[in-house]
């Protein structure tokens, strides 16, 4: 079953599944591996090479002056974890959780740029293979729509049984909703349409990017600069309002912060 896919998008079976995989597959969302460390399981999801629309059209509602509208070609297909890292994975690679909001299940937060590289060169010292990483903000952006171009990556709104948010302040004059205030199990909710959790909400998540504004011309693989005071954040959170759980919404922050509202994505 898994032949036919893998040669029409161009994996061949001596790069799949990846030594690094404890198991692999496909569903109605496509291909997925997995690995495992002591009892943690990591899920990723395959991302073709594509070409989006990235940042927001003047008319979408409360949008951002630095979301300015640009197209970005991603050349190569990556991996991207279909979840925030967990606390479990956290406990089991740094032998410590900070979080605020306890949970196996839960995303891991108050944690910093500088700390998730941490547990990433630790993740990768110890095997090298995984050549783990936080995704750019275009394989981000990408990643959350999923093909969309609506706010969100199902529509164009948002409400408290579709996303841990703080219901009580709704996009664009939509219904008012459920303000948890802390977070939920990283499996809540819903898959978008590549199989991802909770890129709307939850926790905001580090990208790899230094903060910076965006071209106006047409670019492939876009990245952030060389250097920079601010590291990117993207996706909302369960403490901020609904205009912060678009697809396009960005926030700088540096990268010592740490945060309940902050975790990343690998």
């Amino acid at each position: 079953m898994l032949e036919p896919y893998i040669r029409q998008h161009k994996i061949y079976p001596d790069e799949f599944p990846e030594s690094w995989a404890s198991g692999w597959g496909e569903d109605e969302f496509g291909l997925w591996m997995a690995f495992t460390y002591k009892g943690a399981r990591q899920q990723f999801r395959w991302c073709e090479p594509g070409t989006l629309m990235m940042g927001s059209p003047e008319d979408e509602p409360e949008r951002h002056d630095d979301e300015t509208l640009h197209e970005v070609t991603l050349s190569k297909g990556f991996w991207i974890a279909d979840t925030t890292v967990t606390q479990a994975l956290w406990q089991a690679v740094m032998g410590e959780n900070p979080s605020e909001f306890k949970g196996a299940n839960r995303p891991v937060d108050t944690v910093s740029w500088d700390e998730a590289q941490s547990f990433i060169q630790r993740m990768n010292d110890m095997k090298p293979e995984l050549k783990l990483c936080l995704p750019t903000e275009a394989q981000w952006e990408y990643a959350c729509r999923a093909g969309s171009t609506t706010p969100f990556c199902w529509g164009e709104q948002i409400n408290s049984e579709l996303v841990n948010f703080d219901g009580t302040n709704p996009y664009n004059d939509g219904r008012k909703s459920e303000s948890r205030q802390e977070t939920v199990d990283v499996e809540s909710f819903y898959q978008n349409d590549w199989g991802l959790w909770q890129m709307h909400g939850n926790v905001q998540e580090w990208c790899q990017d230094w903060f910076s504004d965006y071209p106006a011309e047409s670019v492939v693989d876009l990245q952030g600069p060389e250097s920079g005071d601010y590291r990117v954040l993207r996706g909302g959170s369960w403490i901020y309002e609904g205009r912060y759980c678009r697809s396009a919404y960005r926030r700088r922050y540096f990268p010592s912060a740490r945060r309940s509202f902050i975790g990343f994505r690998l």
